[in-house]
This record gives C-alpha cells, structure tokens and sequence, in this order.
C-alpha cells in the first residue's frame, strides 16, 4: 500500500461512511478499491452526540482491508448487539471512526499484577483470552478507564466474567492501533 496516513485514514473513513449509507439504501454499493487490496483488520466505532452508538471490528487481517471495514461499518451500524440498528434519521448525527489494529503480542505474564504492570494506558488495545470466553478493548477506551486495575476489570466483565476473576489459564495480549475519525479529517 503506497497511501499516505492521511490519505489512507480518509479512504478509509470514506468507504466506512458509503457501505453505512448503501446498508440503509441512501447510497450506491461502495467502489472497488484496489489501493485497500492488502489484508487488514479494521473497527469501526460510530457515535452520535458524542455517545457510542455501535463498534464491531475484527482482530485479525482475515480479508481485504476495503472489505474488511465495509463489512464492519455495515455490522457497527446495523447489527452491534447493544443497540437498535442505525435508521436513516439518525445517520446525520452519526460520526465514524476508523481503527486499523496492528499485530497482537501476547504478554509473557503469570499473573494479573505481571499483566497489569505492562499495559500502557492510552496505547495498548487489549485482548483478555479465557478458554473459549475472551473480549477486547481499544486503546480509545482509555479515556473512560485510565487506571488498568480497571481497565482490565471491566475487560473481564466484558467478557462474561467477574471483574475479580483471575485463573492461570488467562491469556492477555495487546495491539497497537492507527485510527481517524471524521471529526478529524
């Protein structure tokens, strides 16, 4: 990909915006975008007001990158399970944000402490891996939860568990993110 970080953030957030405006039949299905042809893995967080109103993403490079967060934009708008599906009317107010997620890292940590001490609030994504149960968090999710004692207690709620829960079978890992928002761009 020869893009520049702002030329690929506004890509980016442009074919985010149309695959939404296709799903809710205000637009035209999103362009071929041979400069996205790379594999990539994309959230995308859509607010409104400045709430959160839908985020779904993937975590691992599985399909093409202008595939990818087509497919996320789509699912963020109409199928995040906290929410009612995005309707036309709201689509003024919404605002979209972009996260291209690098390559997860397991951290070598045998206990929450050792876990807790590594986290770099502000920067790390972070995925909490229990058996079958897992969740993640984004760096933006800092902001709300600057402390990682809590940052990773509500990651453990997340993902179904107590926020005290600690077993040996934990597995935590962390990613780094490059993200735009429209507001932004």
């Amino acid at each position: 990909m020869s893009l520049t970080e702002p030329e690929l953030g506004a890509r980016l957030l442009k074919r985010a915006r149309a695959a939404i405006e296709h799903a809710l039949e205000l637009g035209p299905t999103p362009a071929p975008d041979p400069d996205l042809s790379e594999r990539g893995a994309t959230f995308v967080t859509l607010t409104r007001n400045g709430q959160l109103r839908g985020c779904i993403g993937s975590l691992k490079p599985h399909r093409a990158l202008a595939d990818d967060v087509v497919a996320n934009a789509q699912s963020a708008a109409l199928r995040d399970p906290r929410f009612a599906a995005l309707t036309a009317e709201e689509w003024p107010d919404i605002r979209v944000e972009v996260s291209l997620l690098g390559r997860a890292e397991f951290l070598d940590a045998k206990s929450e402490a050792e876990v807790i001490a590594q986290l770099r609030p502000g920067e790390d994504g972070v995925i909490f891996f229990n058996g079958c149960q897992q969740a993640t968090f984004l760096p933006q999710v800092w902001a709300q939860l600057p402390d990682p004692r809590d940052f990773l207690a509500e990651l453990k709620k997340k993902a179904g568990l107590s926020p005290d829960y600690w077993s040996s079978a934990v597995m935590v890992a962390t990613y780094p993110v490059r993200k735009w928002r429209e507001d932004d761009a």
